[in-house]
């Protein structure tokens, strides 16, 4: 019998999967991790996802359905034959003078987005569906756009984000890779906020910790700030970028508000060494001040393949 992992991949020509899709007012994030023996039904979902998402969207288009799957490092070989992406690796924890950026187990990324929570739902409960007895869910989060695209500690999240041709540059692969042209590398965390020790804080006094003012959003020239802190530069000086999707998500009843952190990059170095910055610190910044009012409780690295990758992987069927 055939091997049942696929073992050549287009690499020339790849269409990504949405990573570069413009933000949503929805979002569903799902990490899972593969029980022995649901490798195969994992394979049938990623491979049939893109029909999937198009046949839940279908009665919707205006709906803007979208989805971007990721596998982590201990999953890819359990999955695929063949080449690793170059720069895939298990999560990298952190332990700061003061704060941790801890590592949890995450074998699939599951990033839903639409403009209506019902679509969402559906085809969050669709992958579900398929996956039953095959995955263990981790972490489940349903976000959601807050006012005037601002975070729950009230100040708006995401303007630096390149955009057009500088989104691709930033967030997909390139000839950097040749076996995995099109892919991205994302870094998803969960921050809880202590918002009742933020809101007891002056606003003059956030805006020292953001780095921005919060009700103009402009950016203000306060070193060691979170902006600051998260700004990464290369040998010549210029500004790294990466693709930020962070959104709201929480449960007023039972005190839980937070942002569900989301990086696609073409390399995971640049927002790893954000991440080393925000909370190991450095000698010219940091640790990151905002992490004295906001708990990262998960941490996981995927990496995106192609669409084109995605669909060439062969159903059970075909591999008698």
């Amino acid at each position: 019998m055939p091997s049942s992992k696929p073992s050549s991949i287009r690499s020339a020509g790849a269409l990504p999967q949405p990573v570069l899709s413009q933000p949503a007012p929805v979002a569903v994030f799902l990490v899972v991790t593969i029980e022995p023996g649901g490798e195969s039904a994992v394979r049938d979902l990623l491979a049939g996802l893109a029909g999937l998402v198009r046949a839940v969207g279908f009665p919707s288009p205006d709906g803007g359905l979208c989805c971007v799957a990721g596998v982590g490092s201990a999953a890819w070989d359990r999955l695929f034959e063949g080449p690793r992406p170059q720069q895939l690796h298990p999560f990298q924890e952190l332990e700061g003078p003061r704060h941790r950026a801890v590592a949890t187990p995450g074998d699939l990324l599951f990033h839903i987005r639409a403009a209506r929570t019902d679509l969402c739902f559906a085809l969050s409960a669709e992958i579900m569906k398929r996956l039953r007895g095959a995955v263990t869910v981790q972490d489940e989060v349903q976000a959601f756009a807050y006012f005037d695209s601002r975070n729950l500690l009230g100040f708006v999240d995401g303007t630096e984000n390149p955009v057009d041709q500088a989104a691709a540059e930033a967030a997909l692969v390139g000839e950097e890779d040749p076996a995995f042209p099109g892919g991205s590398y994302a870094i998803v965390q969960k921050y809880v906020h202590d918002v009742d020790a933020w809101e007891a804080l002056a606003v003059e006094a956030q805006e020292k910790v953001i780095g921005r003012s919060k009700l103009t959003n402009i950016e203000l020239d306060v070193p060691d700030s979170h902006i600051d802190v998260n700004t990464v530069t290369g040998p010549d000086g210029e500004e790294l970028e990466i693709l930020r999707g962070a959104m709201p998500f929480g449960r007023p009843g039972h005190g839980e508000f937070g942002t569900y952190f989301i990086a696609y990059a073409r390399t995971p170095e640049i927002p790893e060494t954000m991440l080393r910055k925000m909370f190991l610190g450095g000698p010219e910044s940091g640790p990151d001040p905002i992490l004295d009012y906001s708990q990262a409780v998960t941490g996981t690295l995927f990496f995106c393949p192609s669409a084109t990758f995605l669909e060439a992987i062969p159903a059970e069927a075909d591999k008698e």
